[in-house]
């Protein structure tokens, strides 16, 4: 009898993936045998880079990590994750007022469908403050983000203002 893959889904605008999604990543991709990084199209949402710029950013900041793949989706998680054959959803938690609203989320999804579960990992202290919103706001008044984002963003950032 063969097992079962563990498979998880860390879902999230990534408009643009920061060091902070990036440690997120990595030490996910540690406890699960796949990790799917889910670009949410979000509608409601005015964002500075398109879903597949996101998409390309995020390949290229993860293609040394062999389990990690990229998608996108724009339908309710829960259903994304039955379409993947996911069960777990990766969050990022920075501060209490994070705690607070991930706990919403993760009761809303346990709701919908009640065999996916979430787990919250904390994000690295030196990343606490870090938001993809803060990235755009430096980069936007030409400040250095190199510390923030990597590389491969940062070009592209100065590029798309």
């Amino acid at each position: 009898m063969s097992e079962k893959l563990r498979v998880a889904v860390y879902p999230g605008s990534f408009d643009p993936v920061t060091f902070g999604h990036l440690d997120i990543i990595r030490r996910s991709a540690k406890q699960f045998d796949q990790l799917i990084v889910a670009v949410l199209n979000n509608t409601s949402k005015n964002p500075l880079f398109t879903v597949e710029e996101r998409k390309e950013m995020l390949r290229e900041v993860t293609s040394d990590i062999p389990n990690v793949t990229i998608d996108s989706f724009r339908d309710l998680l829960v259903r994304f994750m039955k379409s993947r054959n996911a069960n777990v959803i990766i969050r990022g938690i920075r501060s209490v007022t994070d705690f607070e609203y991930e706990l919403t989320l993760a009761s809303t999804n346990h709701l919908l469908d009640s065999d996916i579960d979430t787990i919250f990992m904390m994000t690295n202290p030196k990343y606490s403050y870090l938001s993809s919103s803060i990235v755009k706001e430096i980069a936007q008044f030409k400040g250095e983000v190199k510390e923030l984002v990597p590389q491969a963003v940062e070009r592209r950032l100065i590029e798309k203002l």
